[in-house]
């Protein structure tokens, strides 16, 4: 059986195992399993712009068609050396993973592959047949806890050469979510906040973080999940007239997602109704909102969830990239989400 409980798995990407031939990285954490994946992969010293040498797909395009993992495993490179197979978004897809049981019971010798996938319980399908497998591995990435918000905290201070008061640093704990990739745009956005300020202190972290609950916020994040494009259009005009920061309206996008998939979950697995799912949450859905939760719900299914999510983990890092284009990857962003909704909604998902 090969797995790692969820400490170990960073000591085991800085050293992986070279025995070891699929490499399956999930967890609730969206976040972190993209930035886990991103650096085992850059462990395995492969050119990751190369086509040739790291083969990308999504879980989905191979549920349609699973001879491709097993064509692609086996297919010798025309440049010698190995390759990456770096497959995303996998899940329940029963096509991919009959396509990589075969892989596992006779593990390719010319190709790693790489699989990030949401949560997965112990039982899961897929998680149990790489548990079990002898050249594959199987990495928990779960929400960020304190002790490892600190250190994601500190290693962004030191990058920026900055220090932080004790009151400020609880504080930030409390503002921040659960998704790594979230997490870190929240932290960059109070260090460019504090400029050449040397050490943070609680005024920078409130002054920094206020607008993120901000209403406009919320109400374009609740027009693109119902797919209002009128709606989504004018707040986020105020939101950005109003100076909030472009990875706080995609954090927040992401959080809003979060839990709209911890629901589906509820009604897809859990056999619970829609209103009763919203009812239950926890932490609670405000009265005034469980109405559009609920709208939501029978709008956006499993796949189209994680198909938002993977859009709002890359445009933050797009954001990243590219800070001068900030405002506009919000709102391509939030407006492809926003359309999607309303075409789920006329088609009746």
């Amino acid at each position: 059986m090969s797995q790692k409980k969820a400490h170990e798995v960073e000591g085991w990407i800085a050293r992986p195992d070279p025995a070891v031939r699929v490499v399956l990285i999930y967890g609730p954490d969206r976040g972190l399993v993209s930035e886990r994946a991103a650096a085992f992969a850059k462990r395995t010293g492969l050119p990751l712009d190369d086509a040739f040498s790291v083969i990308r797909y999504d879980a989905s395009d191979l549920e349609q068609d699973p001879g491709r993992l097993i064509d692609e495993a086996r297919m010798v490179s025309m440049f010698g050396g190995e390759r990456l197979i770096w497959i995303r978004n996998a899940g329940t897809h029963k096509g991919f993973a009959d396509a990589l049981k075969d892989l596992l019971d006779k593990p390719s010798r010319d190709a790693i592959t790489l699989i990030e996938a949401g949560d997965l319980k112990k039982a899961a399908p897929l998680r149990d047949m790489v548990e079990r497998a002898d050249a594959a591995i199987a990495l928990p990435c779960y929400v960020d806890e304190e002790r490892s918000l600190d250190g994601v905290i500190d290693s962004e201070l030191a990058r920026a050469g900055k220090t932080m008061a004790a009151d400020a640093r609880q504080a930030l704990r409390r503002r921040l979510g659960g998704d790594r990739l979230a997490t870190r745009g929240e932290i960059e956005k109070l260090v460019l906040y504090c400029g050449e300020k040397p050490v943070i202190d609680l005024e920078d972290v409130v002054a920094s973080s206020g607008d993120v609950s901000a209403s406009s916020v919320d109400q374009a994040i609740d027009a693109a999940l119902v797919g209002s494009l009128a709606e989504l259009d004018l707040a986020l005009r105020r939101s950005q007239e109003g100076g909030t920061h472009a990875q706080a309206i995609l954090g927040a996008a992401m959080r809003q997602f979060q839990g709209l998939e911890i629901l589906r979950r509820n009604v897809d697995i859990g056999g619970a109704q829609p209103a009763a799912a919203v009812a239950g949450a926890r932490p609670p859905i405000f009265f005034s909102r469980r109405k559009l939760v609920e709208t939501a719900l029978g709008t956006w299914n499993g796949a189209s969830i994680a198909r938002a999510l993977t859009r709002l983990q890359e445009s933050i890092l797009a954001t990243r990239r590219r800070p001068e284009l900030a405002g506009a990857i919000v709102r391509e962003t939030l407006m492809a989400i926003a359309v999607e909704s309303l075409r789920s909604r006329r088609r009746g998902r």
